[in-house]
C-alpha cells in the first residue's frame, strides 16, 4: 500500500517550506539549527518538545574529549559493540567530528554537569573502556539539551515550529524524488506541504513493544511512510532491550529507566540472594555491552522462576544519589524505593531501534531529498548492539551533516510546485478496537521476538501480525489510531520478517534455535 490515507480525501491546508523536518527531538533540532538562514523550514511535532525519546534521555553523549581519551579508542569500543555489523566509517565520522558537537553544545550553553574543578564531569558506561560520557542535570541529559536546543529554535524567523501536527506520508514526483508531505494538523484536518527535502527524525518504535522506555507516541510514524515511499531500512531485526528498567506489575505502561549510569557509578546486578551474576560472567561484569546483560537477566529470571532481579547501588550516600541521579532518585522514591538505603527491582525492556531507514553518511535515504537521522535511521554506526551513550552523539554528527547537504542542495534547487497528488481507490471504511489490535501486536513481540528469539516463535508471531495488517490495509478510518495501528503492524512485520532471515545469533539478535549461541 502506497499511501496510509484514502483515495478522495479533502486537503484543507497548504504550505510551502524549502525543509520539513519530523519529529522535534534531539536529530530535529540540531538540524534545524544548521539549516542555512536563507531558507525556510517546518518542524511538525507529534506532541511538543517534551514527548520524544531525546527528552527522556538519561544516560548523557559519549564523545572522546577527556585527556587520556581519543577517537581511535571510541572507534574500538564502538566496533566491539557492534558485534562486526559496524559501518567502519560511519563509525570514524562519529568519533572523529563528535568532540567538535560537543563543543558546539558547550558554546550554545547546554549545562553540562562540571566536577569541582570546574571542568566536564566525564563518566563511563558499559561497554566503554574509558570515561567519555559528559551529562546534564545528573540523569537528564535528554531534557537539559533539548530544553536549550528548542529556546534557539523559537525565535528563528526562518523555522515554524508545528506542535500537535500529526505526520502520513511523503509524497514524491514523477522521477521519484521527495515533492511534499501529507499531514494532519491538531484539529484532525489533513494538509499538504510541498517541499524537496524531508528530514525524519521521528524516534523509536516502542510502541511495537509490550515494554518499553520509549513514550506513547513512539509508533514509528517515520519510519512507516518512509517504507510506503520506497526507503529501504537496515538492521531492524536488531532492537535494543535495556537491561534495567524499573520493574512495574503494569508492564504496558511507559517503563520508567535505571541508567546504565547508576552501574557506571558502582551500582550491582543481584538475584534476590543478593548473589552478583555477572560477576564473571564478561570481563567488564555489569558494564558489559547492553545485550550481553539484557541475555543474563532473562536467563538468570528463567532459572530463578522471578520477574525481576536488582540494581544495588546502596553503596553510595544519599547526597550523593540525590545530586548524580536525581530523577532517578525521585521517581523510585515516589514509588517507596529509597536508593540510598534499597536495591531497585529491575528487567529488560525495549528501549532502542539499533537498525531503521538506510542512509548514507549524509543522511540520505536511497529517495532523492528523503532524508533521516537519529534512531529513525540506520547510520551504520551501531552494527548490532549500539554502545552506550551513543545515540545522543549519531543525532548531533548526521544531523548536522544532513543540514549541511540539504544547504548544499538548496544553493541550486528551482522553485516550488505543488506537489500532485495521485486518484488511488477508495478504500472501505473499518472500525475495529484500535487499542486492542495494538495491545496484540505488543504482546506476540514480547512473547516472541524479544531478548531472546526461536524461528517457530516468530513465525508464530508473524502469521498473526500479517492477519492484522492486511486486515488494516483492506480498509482505512479518518483518524490518527488508525494510521498508528497501521505504522505499528507495519513495522512489526519487518522486525519479524528480517529476524527471521537473520539465521544467526549476532548482536541484540539471539536465536536460542542456531548453532553459534552466544555462551550468556
Amino acid at each position: 500500500m502506497r499511501f496510509a490515507f484514502n483515495g478522495n480525501i479533502k486537503f484543507e491546508n497548504h504550505l510551502d517550506f524549502d525543509v520539513v523536518i519530523v519529529g522535534a527531538g534531539l536529530a530535529g533540532l540540531y538540524t534545524a539549527l544548521h539549516i542555512d538562514k536563507r531558507y525556510s523550514c517546518c518542524i511538525l511535532s507529534k506532541e511538543g518538545v517534551d514527548t520524544s525519546n531525546s527528552w527522556l534521555a538519561q544516560g548523557g553523549i559519549a564523545a572522546a574529549i577527556a585527556v587520556d581519551d581519543n577517537p581511535s579508542l571510541h572507534l574500538e569500543d564502538t566496533l566491539i559493540a557492534g558485534a562486526g555489523l559496524c559501518d567502519r566509517k560511519a563509525v570514524e565520522v562519529l568519533v572523529d567530528e563528535g568532540p567538535m558537537d560537543i563543543q558546539t553544545l558547550i558554546s550554545m550553553h547546554v549545562p553540562f554537569d562540571l566536577n569541582e574543578d570546574g571542568d566536564l564531569q566525564i563518566t563511563r558506561e558499559g561497554g566503554h573502556r574509558r570515561n567519555r560520557i559528559v551529562h546534564a542535570g545528573g540523569d537528564a541529559t535528554g531534557r537539559e539539551t533539548v530544553k536549550v536546543l528548542a529556546q534557539l529554535v523559537y525565535p528563528l524567523s526562518n523555522v515554524k515550529l508545528m506542535d500537535h501536527s500529526f505526520f502520513i506520508d511523503i509524497l514524491t514526483n514523477e522521477e521519484g524524488a521527495v515533492s511534499g508531505i501529507v499531514y494532519a494538523d491538531k484539529e484532525d484536518r489533513l494538509g499538504v506541504i510541498s517541499t524537496r527535502h524531508v528530514v525524519i527524525a521521528t524516534g523509536g518504535i516502542g510502541q511495537v513493544y509490550l515494554s518499553s522506555t520509549n513514550p506513547s507516541i513512539a509508533t514509528g510514524d517515520g519510519i512507516a511512510a518512509a517504507m510506503r515511499a520506497g526507503a529501504k531500512l537496515k538492521n531492524i531485526e536488531f532492537i535494543q532491550f535495556h537491561p534495567t528498567g524499573l520493574y512495574s506489575q503494569n508492564p504496558e505502561e511507559r517503563a520508567f529507566l535505571i541508567s546504565e549510569a547508576v552501574r557506571g557509578e558502582g551500582g550491582l546486578l543481584k538475584n534476590s540472594k543478593g548473589v552478583r551474576f555477572m560477576l564473571g560472567a564478561h570481563e567488564l561484569n555489569e558494564l558489559a555491552p547492553r545485550d550481553i546483560v539484557a541475555r543474563a537477566i532473562v536467563k538468570e529470571l528463567e532459572r530463578s522462576g522471578e520477574d525481576h532481579v536488582f540494581v544495588d547501588i546502596t553503596s553510595k550516600d544519599e547526597e550523593f544519589l540525590k545530586n548524580r541521579f536525581p530523577t532517578i532518585y525521585s521517581e523510585c522514591l515516589k514509588r517507596g524505593i529509597n536508593i540510598a538505603k534499597d536495591w531497585i527491582p529491575v528487567f529488560p525492556v525495549q528501549h532502542y531501534l539499533i537498525g531503521g531507514i538506510e542512509v548514507d553518511l549524509n543522511s540520505e535515504t536511497c529517495i532523492s531529498g528523503l532524508y533521516a537521522c537519529g534512531e529513525a535511521s540506520c547510520t551504520g554506526v551501531h552494527g548490532a548492539n549500539r554502545l552506550a551513550s551513543n545515540s545522543m552523539l549519531e543525532c548531533l554528527v548526521f544531523g548536522r551533516r544532513a543540514a549541511t547537504k540539504i544547504n548544499e542542495s538548496l544553493e541550486s534547487a528551482s522553485p516550488l510546485t505543488k506537489p500532485m497528488i495521485p486518484d488511488m481507490p477508495e478504500r472501505p471504511k473499518i472500525s475495529p478496537d484500535y487499542a486492542a489490535l495494538r495491545m496484540e501486536i505488543r504482546q506476540l513481540m514480547h512473547e516472541h521476538c524479544y531478548v531472546i528469539r526461536t524461528e517457530a516463535g516468530m513465525k508464530k508471531a508473524l502469521k498473526r501480525v500479517t492477519e492484522i495488517l492486511e486486515y488494516l490495509k483492506s480498509g482505512y478510518s479518518s483518524n490518527k489510531a488508525y494510521v498508528e495501528a497501521l505504522n505499528v503492524a507495519s513495522i512489526a512485520k519487518e522486525i519479524l520478517d528480517a529476524a527471521i532471515l537473520r539465521k544467526e545469533s549476532v548482536g541484540a539478535h539471539y536465536r536460542e534455535d542456531c548453532d553459534n549461541k552466544c555462551t550468556i
